[in-house]
């Protein structure tokens, strides 16, 4: 007796990678995720590659484990990829506190952020000569 299995979540052109528990906040990560949403994935790569956010590397690396998995697990074409998504979720929150003046205390509130990268196969447009020819 095992579980039944477990549907797909992901179109048959699309390919996933997630990253959990990063240790930024979500709205930088968030401005870091916005730069790559609609880009093909070489573009993005690039982008991120050039970037001068520290989060930018382990946004990186998110999305070239996303086209491996793509390439690998999926045989999509690699040149034909672009970012659907990119999505940022809230994590746990690390609560510190920071002595202040007269015996008191205020509370450090330490964020970490979830990371989910979907890539899809762009189906491949019809060159403009052939569509005139027609």
């Amino acid at each position: 007796m095992s579980k039944p299995k477990h549907e797909r979540a992901l179109e048959e052109t699309e390919a996933q990678a997630i990253t959990k528990n990063i240790r930024v906040s979500p709205r930088k990560l968030n401005l870091v995720a916005g730069l790559i949403r609609g880009r093909t994935a070489q573009d993005a790569v690039a982008t991120l590659t050039f970037s001068k956010r520290r989060i930018a590397q382990t946004v990186k690396k998110t999305l070239e484990s996303a086209i491996a998995n793509a390439e690998n697990n999926h045989s999509l074409d690699v040149d034909r990829l672009v970012v659907t998504k990119a999505e940022v979720g809230r994590a746990v929150v690390m609560k510190r506190f920071h002595a202040r003046g007269r015996g008191r205390s205020s509370q450090i509130e330490k964020w970490f952020s979830h990371l989910k990268i979907v890539v899809a196969e762009q189906s491949v447009p019809a060159p403009a000569a052939q569509q005139e020819a027609a």
